[in-house]
């Protein structure tokens, strides 16, 4: 192997486009609150990570009966919600309105 070859880093394979979930809805303007920011930043988590689980249909930690409010959202075109618990043990909802104008990220109090 020469010098070259040693500091060309590996490849990392790309995901199948078939296998990427795939956006279920618009999240329009995203909008987040000092309050979920800190929380997102103490906890070492980006608001996008939160953002692509929301938009491909995983609600997160929510009971069944929302998940199937969500479900039933998607059809007609009404509020999506989630919420997920973070390793600190504070949680971030994510809403999307009932328009698909904005998301906003913010903690369940903010609500």
């Amino acid at each position: 192997m020469s010098e070259r070859d040693r500091h060309i880093p590996e490849q990392t394979p790309q995901p199948n486009k078939e296998q990427m979930p795939k956006a279920l809805f618009s999240l329009g303007r995203v909008a987040i609150t000092p309050g979920a920011v800190m929380t997102l930043q103490v906890a070492e988590y980006h608001p996008v990570q939160f953002l692509a689980r929301h938009i491909t249909g995983d609600w997160g930690d929510l009971p069944e009966e929302d998940v199937k409010e969500n479900d039933f959202a998607l059809q007609r075109g009404l509020r999506v919600f989630s919420a997920y618990k973070l390793d600190t043990g504070s949680t971030i909802y994510v809403i999307t309105e009932w328009d698909r104008s904005v998301t906003t990220l913010l903690l369940p109090e903010e609500y």
